[in-house]
């Protein structure tokens, strides 16, 4: 899709066409007058035989408004077909105009770069339009009246040694057998002219950056097929042939190159995106940006990474790297040369004795002369998104991902949400007849300390319990390990991946709510990166926030988490591990000037029908330092993160001080904030219970982290849902319950509270939702 990435195109509409003499300067370099060159346009029309001068260039000649009309044009060149006055001191478009409307053969103008053209008014085009009904260029544009003069003289036909004849009497056009209409602006291409009789010999056509919308993709699609010989065609993807390069292939059979990528290949590659001309990323800094902010956002363009695991560490460190000057030379081709790939020497086998290095080897057969190029993506299909991905060091077309975001977001906009009724309990206590204990089997330490409710004990043996209660996943492997039945009960529910890994529950959310205002836009970048670029480039365009945070799919305590606003950046992140990018909250509420998320714990007895559970204490955990949108930051820590209970200093707070004090600092009603909150956490679970009802299991009881984030106008954000979380906290200290009456809260009964609420259908210090 990149093989050419240094292409210089020249988009500028304004700029000037022909390849004109730049104000006409004699053999000794002096430049005339205007009356002079108009003479010498004269003359040279007398020596070539003709009897009239058809094409005029005044460019660059500081000619205002007075000095046009004292020239007399019309009356000195009445056959004028092309006429350029670009560059000069041009001011009134009456003035033109009159002058313009006796030129009766007039074909194409050009005004670039005069005074004339400041106003972006386009009725003064407009009024040109009416007085010249027979003119096809203005400016670099087709005008509406377009046809074989125009298409002549962009396929080589006409221009300055050869302006052709106001009447022609044969068909001039049938020599064409390339045509370049790029960014013509032409709305409508149907016409006379362009059409198979007149070009039947057209083998390659550009239709880049026009709009077409006059025209039915069918209709275009209908002509284009007429063109028996066309096989070459360069065109918008998305545009007005389509939003695929497939269809357009699909559709156009003939066709061997597509944006000058072969034909087959795409079709074998199943690409959607296809541009040759794709132009590179370059490190885009302001003048005040200090050279370090430059540096970081520049290095995602060349950056490198691999994973190490040992056995010690259960989590993958990710490393990123930046070869060397030769390495980072190395530019992107999908057909590469080379390959790279880093490479460990370990003297003494070990990894701390490791010295790294980058391979470099040819893939193909090279001469001397060739460039030398790696691909970027190596092993990345479109399956995983490569055309998407090339993103990080490419502008690739941004309508395609706009137009692919807005299509995606008004599903999501159309989706509503019936909750579902309350139903009476189905759920009894599981206490024995005989009044013997629930033997309890858990590996975790708190629930061996605190569970100390004498309708349970704890058992070391785990086909001998009642409750299997752990951290672990209870999947078949594991019951057959430890000799497991159907009959005993755990703690977690079937399917309940969709509530506890970050890309399931986001896609349980959106499947049922579509975009609740409780939940930030979030995407799965290993299947939804083409929504997401087109999201970012909406916001990037309204002028909206766009600063993100990534997540992996399934890691908790932050880790392997960042935040940031660089496209790239973001790309990149994607080879460290599978994750979510999710919009981040960049004005929430604060307290003290310190960001702070609470978590709820969630007891959950059935899924259908569903009965929850809020205890009746949430905790508050705070950042350390106070919140900042410097980008700088962003790299803190204890700025934007308030999981202190692994790293950083961690500062408890008990829940009635954290009420109290904020209701003061912002004169808010706790109770108003509570009830939403209530609300939405309910909304959560109705989602997963009408998208996965397969979650329903008799044999089920579980507790969950919720945690939450209040925004500025103290409305709720669903974070994350975590499946076993650490109680620790909930253990270690004492509190207050802020409603229902208020009573004192033991630590170290809290595990007794949670199991009487999951299994003996008690609602101590707990809350149905």
């Amino acid at each position: 899709m990149a093989s050419l990435m240094c292409v210089d195109i020249d988009l500028n509409l304004d700029a000037e066409e022909p390849n004109y003499s730049g104000g006409g300067s004699d053999e000794d370099g002096s430049k005339f007058n205007v009356f002079e060159i108009v003479e010498s346009e004269v003359s040279k029309a007398k020596e070539k035989g003709d009897d009239t001068v058809r094409w005029l260039e005044l460019e660059e000649l500081d000619m205002d408004d007075s000095l046009l009309v004292s020239l007399d044009l019309p009356t000195k060149f009445p056959n004028l077909l092309a006429l350029s006055l670009c560059g000069n001191k041009l001011e009134k478009m009456e003035t033109v105009m009159q002058e313009i409307i006796k030129l009766k053969h007039l074909k194409a103008l050009w005004l670039n770069n005069n005074p004339i053209l400041q106003n972006k008014d386009d009725h003064g085009a407009d009024t040109i339009f009416q007085v010249c009904p027979g003119l096809e260029i203005y400016n670099s544009r087709f005008t509406c009246n377009f046809g074989e003069w125009a298409l002549g003289f962009c396929g080589g036909i006409y221009g300055k040694d050869n302006p052709g004849y106001s009447h022609q009497t044969d068909h001039p056009l049938q020599s064409i057998t390339f045509l370049d209409l790029s960014n013509r602006s032409i709305h409508n291409l149907i016409n006379e002219a362009f059409s198979p009789a007149e070009m039947p010999s057209l083998s390659h056509l550009n239709l880049r950056g026009n709009p077409l919308e006059q025209n039915l993709f069918i209709e275009l699609l209908e002509l284009l097929n007429g063109f028996s010989c066309l096989n070459a065609l360069e065109v918008d993807i998305p545009g007005p042939l389509g939003e695929s390069a497939i269809e357009i292939l699909e559709s156009l059979p003939n066709l061997s190159l597509l944006n000058g990528v072969n034909a087959s290949k795409i079709l074998e590659s199943g690409k959607h995106v296809i541009d040759t001309i794709l132009q590179p990323r370059l490190p885009e800094w302001t003048s005040d940006e200090p050279l370090a902010d430059r540096v970081i956002n520049a290095m995602w363009l060349y950056l490198m990474t691999y994973r190490l695991a040992d056995e010690e560490k259960i989590d993958e460190t990710s490393v990123w790297y930046v070869m060397d000057e030769l390495g980072s030379a190395l530019r992107h081709s999908d057909e590469p040369n080379f390959r790279v790939s880093p490479f460990l020497y370990m003297p003494d086998g070990k990894l701390a004795s490791a010295v790294s290095f980058s391979i470099l080897w040819p893939t193909q057969k090279i001469q001397k002369g060739d460039e030398c190029t790696r691909d970027f993506l190596y092993a990345i299909g479109e399956e995983k998104q490569r055309s998407a991905r090339l993103t990080a060091w490419f502008h690739t077309p941004q309508n395609y991902f706009v137009k692919l975001y807005e299509k995606y977001n008004q599903k999501l906009q159309s989706t509503s949400f019936v909750s579902l009724p309350m139903k009476p309990s189905t759920t009894s206590s599981l206490l024995h007849n005989d009044g013997s204990t629930l033997r309890v089997y858990t590996e975790i330490p708190q629930v061996e300390e605190f569970l100390t409710s004498p309708e349970f004990s704890i058992t070391n043996v785990p086909k001998d319990a009642d409750i299997i209660w752990t951290s672990m996943q209870v999947d078949e492997d594991m019951k057959a390990a430890a000799g497991l039945t159907d009959q005993q009960y755990t703690n977690q529910f079937p399917f309940e991946a969709c509530l506890v890994m970050k890309h399931h529950l986001a896609e349980t959310v959106q499947k049922a709510h579509g975009c609740p205002t409780w939940f930030q836009p979030t995407y799965n970048l290993e299947t939804q990166l083409t929504y997401l670029i087109g999201d970012y480039y909406v916001r990037k365009r309204d002028g909206m926030d766009n600063l993100w945070i990534l997540k992996p799919w399934n890691m908790a305590r932050t880790i392997d988490t960042t935040i940031t606003s660089n496209l790239s950046a973001i790309i990149r992140l994607m080879e460290t591990g599978p994750k979510i990018c999710q919009k981040y909250i960049e004005r929430p509420a604060l307290f003290k000037g310190r960001k702070f998320d609470l978590r709820y714990i969630i007891l959950v007895r059935s899924m259908d029908p569903l009965e929850i559970f809020l205890y009746d204490v949430f905790w508050v955990r705070l950042a350390n330092n106070q919140y900042s949108l410097d980008k700088n930051s962003f790299f803190e820590y204890e700025t934007h993160f308030t999981v202190m209970n692994y790293r950083g200093t961690l500062n408890h707070m008990k829940t009635p001080e954290f009420v109290g004090e904020f209701e003061q600092e912002h004169q808010v009603k706790w109770l108003d904030i509570h009830v939403r909150v209530k609300t939405m956490i309910r909304s959560v679970f109705e989602s997963a219970a009408v998208v996965h009802p397969e979650m329903q299991s008799s044999k089920s009881r579980a507790m969950y982290g919720v945690d939450v984030m209040l925004d500025c106008h103290f409305q709720p954000k669903l974070l994350e849902v975590t499946y076993c979380p650490d109680c620790t906290r909930a253990c270690k200290f004492d509190t207050e319950a802020m409603f229902n009456g208020g009573e004192t809260m033991k630590g170290r009964d809290f595990y007794n509270d949670v199991f009487g609420c999951l299994f003996l259908n008690k609602t101590t210090r707990t809350s149905p939702l």
